[in-house]
């Protein structure tokens, strides 16, 4: 996710505990619809919508304290 953003997101996860926590949010919500999809873990078309609807909330949340982040 923003790989164009690779040094200041490891920057950011080092000094920022709020990012550093939606960011990691953000990967396990992924690797859990992943299973899900493939289902290695049980779960309705219902539930996998409203995960990928937080996974994206999630990213919308890094993505602004990365837009922050490089104006400053």
């Amino acid at each position: 996710m923003f790989s164009e953003y690779r040094d200041q997101i490891i920057q950011l996860k080092t000094e920022d505990a709020h990012f550093a926590q939606i960011f990691d949010e953000h990967d396990a919500l992924d690797a859990k619809i992943k299973r899900m999809e493939s289902h290695v873990e049980p779960a309705t078309h219902i539930e996998i919508e409203q995960l990928k609807k937080e996974k994206l909330h999630l990213k919308d949340a890094v993505y602004a304290v990365l837009r922050k982040a490089m104006k400053v």
